[in-house]
């Protein structure tokens, strides 16, 4: 059995790229190696800031024999075809077999293809990874006509001990790597595959990228605790500078205590997103003027010189944050909104300012579904609420919208409940992200969201496919997730319908208001199967209950969805679905075959069966019974009257005959079946609803 060893080395990848690259070239190289027949006993990735390394391990020196099979023409074609297809595998007449297929004989070649040795198999395959390999973003250099990600200066290939001859542009595979950039640059000769790791250990390089981030946490933790002061790791932080370095080394630093008069989100993003330093803490909540970078040096000065470039550059930074936490807050909040008019929301939608004008015209008319919600606060909130974008801080660091709103506005002595829908009308941000709670941020998030979905839609900006360039997706999940986690009885066509109210009438020309409130409660309710999806909610019940929108309170809608689940998962609701497709099935078709509609009313002189007049008297007392149910909104009772219409279902099914010889009695006993179907419609479009339960 033999090793394979592949390495592709270049300029330092992009560390979002890496984790991604390495499976791609693991998945690629595995499927690709599945297909030429060489079974193997373990595959394992690498991945560093410029190397991408697969170690595949038992393979066999050959590949195996197969057999092969062509078809060929009928036996009694033409001589002359018959000779080509001989001719086209280098094979005779007498060769060949003779095979019924059908009516017809045909000739059959079989041939025995011999394996290749796998290092000769290995090089076309493993061309033709490298040359279509999916990059995010590539680029070529110098006169190579030659995609990577950054150059390619090498590429290692061996099984066992042989160099595998694989080319890629200008470049030849050989048995050379290189170690650390500057502790170990010198070129390295792998005897092996199974002496990478080792080699590239002794050259300054841990190749395991899982190993890595478990140094990196080691002594991230140590060093915190030597300095008396505690270190939450962000995960995401913590995936990205491994992905920095090859050899890691975690060192402490510090800045002034003057800069923690900041609030700390300032001091987090500095550290984190501009240079990928972890925060500590000095309690709970409270940071510390500590911080932990991660090096990839070994210093001959214990790192002293290193963290004090980084102190500095740091302190740079932070001096930039604290100019502009001192400036801003020397202007209101209000007086920035005329500066709102220069920023544009959307072209054919006005300015920021503009839009929000219009949260704070739509709140208040949101805010009578949102329990203890003030009105006036409520106003106050969304015209305020996307004052800080003109912020410099802002400016500086848009991530800091709405949380440097939420303290300009607690400096300004602004309601502490306006304060923090300022903040808190963005969430949630993501899927992981929370929901506001308090009543004022609720209507404010609600009030921006309606706002941006309605106007987009408006002007035909809705998602096609995966393109959804303003995350409108995002917004209505938002929306939907506000709704549920607060508990809210919003009736969604109305919201909709204020928010359409106060953009201008001509924004309706291309599209009615009827028809973008259409789009929207089909696009809610899309989203809304996306989110119970994973609550093993059944996507048909949700279409039948919101039936085009016929049902637009969201928290209602899920209780008559799990009301049906729950009677449709009985062997009552089961067999009722049955006999109600069938009673649909037989009306759809009969007024297809006539050209009329049985949606008249029963005339009971007609009924002429005990069946009939049963099924009858029970659809008779069953809608005044649901009506009442729905209107307490007691869905399962409503199911459990539905549930009586079992037995007389099944009993007309079973004594009475529909298309009967008399015109008028069939007449009335179509009528009768369209009754079942209006009556259950009242519950559910069952039209809809698929038979699994």
């Amino acid at each position: 059995m033999a090793d394979l060893l592949l390495e592709l080395f270049s300029e330092e990848i992009p560390a979002r790229m890496q984790s991604q690259a390495s499976e791609e070239l693991a998945a690629r190289l595995g499927k690709a190696l599945e297909e030429a027949r060489l079974e193997h006993t373990g595959l394992q990735s690498f991945v560093t800031p410029r190397r991408l390394s697969v170690l595949v391990t038992g393979l066999p020196p050959l590949q195996p024999d197969r057999e092969i099979e062509r078809k060929g023409p009928k036996v009694n074609a033409p001589q002359g075809a018959i000779d080509g297809f001989c001719r086209s595998l280098g094979l005779n007449a007498s060769q060949l077999e003779k095979r019924t297929l059908g009516k017809d004989e045909f000739y059959f070649a079989v041939m025995q293809e011999k394996g290749k040795p796998t290092a000769e198999a290995l090089v076309p395959m493993i061309e033709e990874i490298l040359a279509h390999f999916p990059w995010p973003k590539s680029q070529r250099w110098g006169a190579y006509n030659l995609h990577w990600v950054r150059p390619l200066r090498s590429i290692l290939c061996l099984l066992d001990k042989e160099v595998v001859p694989v080319s890629f542009g200008h470049i030849k595979a050989g048995n050379i790597t290189y170690g650390h950039r500057f502790l170990s640059p010198d070129a390295i000769s792998v005897s092996a595959p199974a002496d990478y790791e080792a080699a590239l250990e002794k050259a300054h390089v841990i190749a395991d990228a899982a190993r890595r981030k478990s140094i990196i946490r080691q002594q991230a933790l140590a060093a915190a605790k030597e300095k008396g002061v505690e270190l939450r790791l962000d995960e995401g932080l913590l995936e990205e500078v491994t992905g920095l370095v090859e050899w890691p080394v975690c060192l402490m630093g510090q800045f002034d205590d003057k800069y923690l008069s900041l609030p700390p989100e300032v001091l987090i993003l500095e550290m984190k997103h501009h240079q990928k330093y972890f925060a500590c803490y000095a309690g709970e909540k409270t940071l510390s003027r500590h911080f932990l970078l991660v090096s990839n040096m070994v210093a001959g000065d214990g790192g002293t010189a290193i963290v004090g470039g980084n102190q500095r550059v740091l302190r740079a930074r932070l001096d930039d944050g604290r100019f502009y936490w001192e400036h801003d807050r020397d202007t209101p909040l209000a007086d920035w909104k005329p500066a709102l008019a220069k920023m544009v929301f959307h072209a054919r939608l006005g300015t920021v300012a503009e839009k929000s004008d219009r949260i704070a015209a739509l709140a208040p008319l949101l805010a009578v579904f949102v329990p203890h919600a003030n009105l006036s606060r409520v106003e106050r909130a969304g015209s305020l609420s996307k004052c800080d974008l003109v912020s410099g801080m802002v400016g500086q660091f848009p991530e800091l919208q709405g949380v440097m709103g939420r303290y300009y506005a607690l400096a300004q002595k602004e309601d502490a409940e306006v304060a923090d829908a300022i903040r808190d009308h963005y969430k949630p941000a993501g899927a992981e992200d929370t929901v506001p709670t308090a009543p004022i941020s609720v209507v404010v998030a609600l009030a921006d969201r309606f706002d941006s979905l309605v106007g987009l839609f408006a002007i035909g900006e809705k998602p096609t496919g995966s393109k959804d360039p303003f995350a409108l997706r995002r917004a209505a999940l938002g929306v939907i997730r506000i709704i549920f986690e607060n508990n809210l009885r919003l009736p969604l066509r109305l919201a909709l319908q204020h928010a359409m109210k106060h953009y201008p009438a001509a924004l309706f020309k291309e599209k009615s208001r009827q028809e973008v409130e259409d789009e929207l409660l089909e696009f809610f309710s899309d989203r809304l199967k996306v989110l119970l999806k994973n609550e093993g909610v059944r996507h048909d019940l949700i279409e039948a209950v919101f039936d085009k929108g016929r049902e637009d309170d969201f928290l209602r809608l899920v209780a008559r969805v799990r009301a049906l689940e729950s009677f449709l998962a009985s062997e009552d609701g089961a067999n009722l679905l049955t006999a109600y497709a069938r009673a649909s099935n037989i009306v759809a078709k009969e007024e297809k075959k006539d050209g009329v509609s049985y949606e008249g009313k029963v005339d009971k002189h007609l009924l002429t069966e005990a069946a009939e007049e049963a099924l009858y008297g029970a659809l008779t007392q069953l809608e005044d019974k649901v009506e009442d149910a729905l209107k307490e909104e007691d869905f399962s009772r409503a199911m459990s009257c539905v549930a009586a219409l079992r037995a007389p279902l099944d009993s007309f099914f079973e004594h009475v005959l529909v298309n009967a010889e008399d015109p008028g009695i069939r007449k009335n006993r179509l009528h009768l079946l369209s009754f079942i179907r209006r009556s259950l419609d009242g519950i559910a479009n069952f039209d809809g609803i698929e038979a699994k339960c």
